[in-house]
This record gives C-alpha cells, sequence and structure tokens, in this order.
C-alpha cells in the first residue's frame, strides 16, 4: 500500500488543463479532468447479476447522505451444512489500484462456473470502495483523503463512514481487501495477528504463487515480514471494529503492480477461492471437536 504517483496519462492532462485555463480569455473557465468510467469496470458483474441466480445488485448507501453510493453485489451460494459464512471482499479502496476490481470480477466469473466453491457463503463484494477515485485514477479519494487511513476514526469522509456502517451492521465472518503494490516484487498480504488469519493467509499465497512469485523480503511496506506475511498495519485500514470480542478474521493480499494484470488478477481470484475453500474446512473442523 505504498504512496503513488499520478500516473503519466494524467500529468498530460493536467498540464493541457494549466496551459488551456492560463490562456483561456474566460475567468471562469475551469480544468476538464479524464475521469474513467466507473459502469465499464463493473460491466461484467452487472451483465452476471442480470442472468445469475446467485449474483444480486445491492448498492451500498448510507442514511442522510443521498449522494454517497458505493458498488455493492451480494453472491448468494448453495446453502451448505451450517450457519451462512458473511464474508466480505473489498477492492479499490485506493482509486488507483483497479486491479482488485478486476479480480472480483474474475471471481464471480469461476463462482458461476463452479458454485461448489461459494457453497454457504454470501460473499459482500465492494469492487470498488473509492469511486472518485477510481474515476480520476488517484490514490486519494477527491476530496485528497488517502481513505485507508481514515477507518474508526471518526472520520467525515461518506466513503469511509458508508463501510463502516457495512462492517458493522452484517457482522462479517471475515474481511479480506485488495490491494496492489507498485514497489514491490511478489506477492505478500497482512494479517491481523490471530492464528485463523495465518492459517487462511499461508495457503493463499501459496495458490498465488502459481502465477506470481511471492516478496520474501524481510521488511515489505516498512513493516517487518515473514514469508510474505506482515503482522502489523497501518493506523486507520479498514478492518472491522477494534475491541470486538470475538472479532472476524482479516487478510490483506497484494500483489506485485508492475506485474502482468492478468497474472495479478488470476493470483488473486485464486487466492480468494482458496481462503472460501480453507476457511469452510476450518470452521467443519471445529464444530466437529
Amino acid at each position: 500500500m505504498s504512496r503513488k504517483s499520478v500516473n503519466a496519462e494524467n500529468r498530460k492532462v493536467e498540464a493541457m488543463n494549466t496551459i488551456v485555463a492560463n490562456n483561456s480569455p474566460k475567468a471562469n473557465v475551469k480544468p476538464i479532468y479524464e475521469r474513467r468510467a466507473l459502469d465499464r469496470i463493473l460491466s461484467p458483474l452487472e451483465d452476471l447479476a442480470g442472468r445469475s441466480q446467485h449474483l444480486l445488485r445491492t448498492p451500498a448507501t448510507r442514511d442522510g447522505a443521498p449522494q454517497m453510493l458505493i458498488p455493492r453485489y451480494l453472491y448468494l451460494g448453495e446453502r451448505g451444512g451450517g450457519d451462512v459464512i458473511r464474508l466480505g471482499i473489498f477492492a479499490v479502496i485506493h482509486g488507483d489500484e483497479p486491479e482488485g476490481a478486476l479480480a472480483v470480477n474474475r471471481l464471480v466469473t469461476l463462482l458461476e462456473r463452479d458454485p461448489e466453491i461459494a457453497r454457504g457463503y454470501a460473499l459482500f463484494l465492494y469492487p470498488v470502495c473509492n469511486p472518485t477515485g477510481f474515476e480520476d485514477a488517484t490514490r486519494h479519494a477527491r476530496s485528497g483523503k488517502d481513505l485507508n487511513r481514515e477507518f474508526w476514526k471518526q472520520s467525515g469522509e461518506p466513503e469511509v463512514r458508508l463501510l463502516e456502517s457495512e462492517i458493522y451492521l452484517h457482522a462479517f465472518d471475515g474481511l479480506v481487501t485488495l490491494h496492489s503494490d507498485n514497489t514491490s516484487n511478489g506477492v505478500y498480504g497482512y494479517v491481523n495477528g490471530s492464528v485463523l488469519s495465518e492459517n487462511l493467509l499461508e495457503p493463499a499465497l501459496r495458490a498465488a504463487e502459481k502465477f506470481l512469485p511471492r516478496n520474501r523480503r524481510p521488511v515489505i511496506d516498512g513493516f517487518p515480514a515473514r514469508d510474505g506475511i506482515i503482522y502489523r498495519s497501518y493506523e486507520g485500514v479498514l478492518r472491522s471494529l477494534p475491541g470486538m470480542e470475538r472479532p472476524p478474521f482479516e487478510l490483506t493480499l497484494e500483489t506485485p503492480q508492475q506485474a502482468h494484470l492478468h497474472l495479478q488478477v488470476e493470483a488473486t481470484a485464486l487466492a480468494l477461492q482458496t481462503i472460501l475453500q480453507q476457511y469452510r474446512q476450518l470452521r467443519a473442523f471445529a464444530q466437529n471437536i
């Protein structure tokens, strides 16, 4: 989750806007920024939601903020043998990391082909948690804030407030966030320190290694790491409500952003499948003890 600069294309656009603004005879001329279309990256999910028996489009909105909307999809797997497992998957909390949204698209496509993977799950999918940052191709939201430093700090950012409400109200059994890191040479991840989280992340990273190498540096993103796993994190990252007696498992998957996009998407989708399968097995094992 290292800080990233605005890409070269946007810098050119900004330079041209400055030239136009400085030479325009109209004092009220405002720069026109090129924005990425949100509906384009969501089109695979929209298409599947229109014909799938499992995928529903249910945009998340917050009372009192009618203009604040974050795309949300609910994938309901076939009923399993126990309680429904509620899992939240969050992507593009940094607007310049669209790889996570593409991985969510890929995951749902794979689940449609093999519904058994999601048996017993209710998957709450948030493919673009930072819509304005995605549109502008910037790490931060249009407010200028890094949303992934604002959680559970009484933030005034509407995206953060909405996602906090989602996390609180849905009482997830697990949270997985997806990122890409342009300073990393391989896949790695963060855990919240629990044994369960580590036991899920390790097989997920092994699965991802079928497409990309693992980052095995002793220090990653400024934190001590062991075999690509980091046990600390930045303050204010997207996570469950602090202080819970029985917190959900929490994982963050990071792909090397400089790697081929296709490989990042496939690695993340396979890692997510592995988490689903592994957690269901661990739950079944615990219930039989």
